[in-house]
């Protein structure tokens, strides 16, 4: 058995993962179900139920979490006595956004350029193939050398937490001696990295009313309290002047100590326009990895077009909150909320609710399966080091597994580098990224069972 082999068949296997790829592409799996049909997210969930049967799993299941979504489980058994793998992707998306800013149907994978284009192909139905790529790999060149669990979860997109609840409740399910959570990404194409914290984050529905009923502006504005005023003044006070997050009571994070993120490089991955300054102060690490991140999601009022010369009675907004490591989540809810609350002028009535949470999460990075995935990475990216990066995005499952198994070993890699583009239009991954991450993932589970 040797690194070659490994790489030559899933070299010979990327046609069929296109092909995968595309079938599973092709679900609208949005786990929104006002918006999108259920019936979407459950043609993705059996078809990676499909593929796991086809190789060879067992005990594969559907299980209904209580968010009303389903994740997909699937246990391959090892050698007597080897270690357990827990591998973990999702197979639920976020939603296309404006299909019209899309240069190809956003459900339809499209090669151009080099890179394959399509809602989820990298996050994260590229990490289902990427698992099932070195899954096979190894079962051609001598076998799987380690219990291999596989979990698919159908709703990580919506932060609902159905998963979360369902392995509390059923905690001996994903146990496992190591967990690859193949939700994250490189730091740039051809630089190998693993994802070593991540932030929290919550979301908060604030709505704000001041009349019984819109009123005309011309006779009534100017004294009349106007809703979405006042939603723009309390969305307002949670930056400061340079654009830092201000959240009363909320720390301002700390410093990133590890990669560090070219101010220049950041402008061009986030398509920063020309003349536009960056927001919050520190380094670029500083602000995306270690510090706490206010967003406004979005705001109900009435559009442009077609809008009346009204004072509008009520407006609400969904605000994001991400949390650094060392900072509670929940805390940092009842926080916002407050803020919220207590920036509200002109005495309006307002209410929050909040709709998601997740802890923010920190790995042990000298557990041996560190040494195992890095002398891997080696391998798959000759000339390359592993290098140390955050992410300043959630996956709460995160938190949940290292509560429920402390002494498990957690490592983030995955599909989702910047030219990625994941959560807007025009989602693409590498398939030289897939190719390269899935030997990547083989030489590692060989590595780890015999470490």
């Amino acid at each position: 058995m040797s690194s070659i082999p490994v790489a030559e068949t899933v070299a010979s296997l990327m046609p069929r993962a296109k092909a995968e790829l595309t079938e599973l592409v092709a679900f609208k799996s949005v786990a929104d179900f006002d918006q999108f049909p259920r019936s979407e997210s459950e043609g993705a969930a059996r078809w990676v139920a499909d593929a796991l049967r086809a190789e060879g799993f067992e005990d594969v299941a559907l299980l209904d979490t209580p968010d009303g979504t389903q994740s997909v489980y699937g246990y391959l058994p090892g050698p007597e006595g080897a270690k357990t793998v827990l591998l973990y992707a999702h197979y639920d998306v976020q939603p296309p956004l404006d299909e019209a800013g899309w240069s190809t149907p956003p459900f339809e994978l499209t090669e151009r350029d080099g890179r394959w284009y399509g809602r989820g192909a990298a996050d994260c139905k590229g990490g289902v193939i990427m698992h099932l790529l070195a899954l096979r790999a190894l079962k051609a060149d001598g076998g799987v050398p380690v219990n291999v669990k596989v979990i698919a979860e159908g709703s990580e997109e919506m932060g609902t937490g159905g998963l979360e609840r369902y392995a509390e409740a059923h905690p001996e399910l994903l146990k496992a001696d190591t967990i690859v959570i193949g939700d994250s990404g490189n730091f740039r194409v051809g630089l190998p990295t693993v994802t070593t914290t991540l932030r929290g984050m919550t979301m908060v529905r604030v709505q704000i009313d001041t009349l019984a009923g819109n009123l005309h502006s011309g006779q009534f504005g100017g004294a009349a309290p106007d809703a979405l005023g006042a939603l723009i003044r309390v969305l307002d006070s949670l930056r400061a002047e340079d654009g830092s997050t201000t959240v009363d009571g909320l720390t301002g994070g700390s410093s990133w100590e590890g990669l560090q993120y070219d101010e220049a490089q950041f402008r061009v991955d986030a398509k920063v326009l020309d003349g536009v300054e960056l927001i919050g102060s520190g380094t670029v690490a500083d602000r995306i990895w270690a510090r706490p991140a206010v967003t406004v999601l979005g705001i109900d009022c009435p559009p442009v077009v077609g809008a009346t010369p009204s004072v509008q009675a009520s407006a609400r907004a969904l605000v994001s909150l991400r949390v650094p490591p060392g900072v509670d989540a929940a805390q940092a809810t009842k926080l916002l909320q407050a803020h919220l609350e207590a920036h509200t002028p002109w005495g309006a009535r307002v209410s929050t609710e909040q709709i998601g949470q997740g802890q923010a999460f920190r790995a042990d990075t000298t557990s041996p399966a560190y040494q195992a995935m890095a002398d891997a990475m080696a391998v798959a990216y000759p000339g390359e080091e592993m290098q140390y990066a955050g992410q300043g995005g959630s996956i709460p499952l995160c938190n949940t597994l290292a509560g429920l198994y402390p002494e498990a070993e957690i490592l983030l890699i995955g599909l989702s580098e910047p030219e990625a583009q994941i959560h807007a239009v025009n989602e693409s991954v590498s398939p030289q990224e897939l190719e390269r991450l899935s030997v990547t993932e083989a030489l590692f589970l060989r590595n780890y069972a015999g470490s």
